[in-house]
């Protein structure tokens, strides 16, 4: 790693740090994880810490009626766990079922893509096995957040404006959300009285009061009365899943480690293992050809993905052949140096809106943690009087017959949040990600590149201007890439858009841990609101 070797707009340093750090898209919620370390708690506990707070703060993005996956590293053992807290479609709703509504597509809104919330088993999970504080303690600051109010940021009192219509679509949605009719504007004061109640509730009774209790039931009454299937069974069936993360080496003793399906982390690394076979070193950064192959890694990297990802549980995802170094090298070979391609799905060998954050401590534990509901406001219903907004991430389900993601009772749905981990040498290196839909594994590939092949320091890597595919040739790219190189990708038959808002490109968190010193130095994302924090 080595400081300002290249240069890009941005507002931030690093922030380096050898007691602990936070870094994540909310300074209040930076701030409370850090206030754990400062007592004494560990990674997982200001991980929690931080996510409680996020869902006091950036509602549109994330709430404990959505998911979590993490992967966390516990120094003492050496190894990375992965946790995918990602909850089922119910189980009383088919495929069939929705098609005979008329659907050819899952609807994005409304009572039917709602599936299961995963992030509170999730956070029970993590704490049980890694934790050392309560959770009542944890959830303290959130609690505060939501009772006594607080002052909305920046970015996140936009992206709250822009759900307006949405959440004026459900009573209970506009009485707890647009409390005078509108969203709350940047630095005005805003309480959720309802949510510190539910808040206090599980720091009392625990995750089970969540799915077992007077939550469960209004979330699943809330489900029901807009026309959808959940019932307090499916909540009281589900627990989160440990499960063993992918990983894929990257030259000079790194690896690029992601949860396995049914989320997208397999995406990054199909174009991770594209990408370090053509050597990025020796192509220089930003030039057209830096940007061409990882362009048309990332586009062969999402047809697989469309093709394959589903839950493993219930549908055949051939992991070992997409990610074996044969077809890696099929998939290499089809990249043109002169000319973008629309790229397809694969045929390997078989075999048998959302938030980041990311905490270490003095340990050496390291958390990487993504928490969501989708789409801005997830599904546009709040249950009852919990304050809890639910998500509506069976919106990416498929109703094509036969497809490996197709819906399906007690199925997960493809999922898009994904944090990531990078080793060296074996041991913990850097704990980063970037949400923001599908722009996410695009996002790993990138700012993974910039840490490893182009040797940038987390702020750097972050600051770096992003390019995101959209569909067939069209990308999105940052207008702070130099105009020449932006039309010899049109030349090469890339269609380029630089239209696109900040926010568009995702919001990234990254630590990077020196392991001679035990240093960390960690970065937060220029594009929104978030800070990294450290002591």
């Amino acid at each position: 790693m080595r400081f300002e070797t290249h240069f890009f707009r941005s507002r931030r340093s690093n922030v380096i740090a050898r007691e602990g750090v936070v870094a994540t898209s909310q300074p209040l919620a930076a701030q409370a994880g850090l206030e754990i370390l400062k007592a004494g708690g560990n990674a997982v506990d200001a991980a929690i810490a931080t996510a409680a707070v996020l869902c006091v703060v950036e509602p549109c993005s994330t709430g404990i009626g959505g998911d979590a996956f993490a992967l966390i590293w516990p120094a003492g053992e050496g190894r990375l766990y992965g946790l995918n807290a990602s909850g089922p479609a119910p189980m009383g709703l088919t495929a069939d079922w929705v098609r005979g509504q008329g659907h050819e597509r899952m609807p994005p809104l409304g009572a039917l893509p709602v599936t299961v919330p995963g992030a509170v088993r999730g956070w029970q999970a993590a704490l049980a096995r890694f934790g050392s504080f309560r959770l009542e303690r944890l959830l303290a600051r959130a609690t505060a957040y939501a009772q006594d109010g607080f002052p909305v940021s920046q970015r996140i009192a936009g992206s709250w404006q822009r759900s307006t219509e949405k959440m004026s679509q459900h009573a209970d949605s506009r009485r707890v959300w647009l409390p005078q009719g509108r969203a709350p504007r940047p630095g005005e004061l805003f309480r959720n009285p309802e949510f510190a109640a539910t808040l206090s509730t599980l720091a009392q009774e625990g995750a089970d009061a969540f799915y077992l209790g007077e939550i469960g039931r209004q979330i699943a009454a809330c489900v029901q009365q807009a026309g959808g299937w959940l019932t307090q069974d499916d909540l009281a069936g589900y627990e989160a899943e440990w499960v063993t993360p992918l990983h894929v080496p990257y030259g000079q003793g790194y690896a690029f480690h992601e949860i396995p399906p049914n989320g997208q982390g397999l995406t990054a690394l199909l174009a991770l293992n594209i990408a370090r076979g053509f050597d990025l070193r020796q192509i220089p950064y930003g030039s057209v050809d830096h940007y061409h192959v990882l362009m048309e890694a990332i586009k062969l990297a999402f047809a697989d993905a469309q093709a394959y990802i589903a839950d493993p549980r219930q549908a055949h995802v051939p992991l070992a052949g997409l990610l074996s170094d044969v077809y890696t090298e099929q998939r290499r070979a089809w990249i043109q140096a002169g000319a973008a391609r629309l790229a397809f799905a694969g045929q390997p060998e078989q075999h048998g809106d959302t938030v980041y954050l990311t905490t270490a401590d003095s340990a050496g534990n390291m958390v990487s943690w993504i928490q969501s509901l989708y789409m801005g406001f997830g599904s546009g219903l709040t249950a009852g009087t919990t304050g809890v907004q639910l998500q509506n991430r069976g919106a990416n389900f498929s109703l094509e017959p036969g497809h490996p993601n197709e819906l399906a009772p007690g199925k997960r749905p493809y999922h898009t949040i994904i944090p990531g981990f990078i080793t060296r040498d074996g041991q913990a290196w850097s704990s980063f990600g970037v949400m923001g839909g599908f722009m996410q594994p695009q996002g790993h590939l990138q700012v993974g590149v910039n840490l490893i092949d182009y040797e940038m320091d987390p702020q750097t890597a972050l600051d770096a201007p992003r390019f995101q595919w959209l569909e067939g040739l069209a990308f999105g790219l940052e207008p702070e890439i130099d105009e020449a190189v932006l039309e010899s990708l049109r030349g090469r038959g890339h269609v380029v858009h630089t239209h696109f808002p900040s926010l568009f490109y995702g919001g990234g968190q990254v630590i990077v841990r020196q392991a001679e010193t035990g240093v960390y130095v960690a970065g937060s994302e220029p594009r929104n609101d978030g800070a990294a924090v450290g002591f």
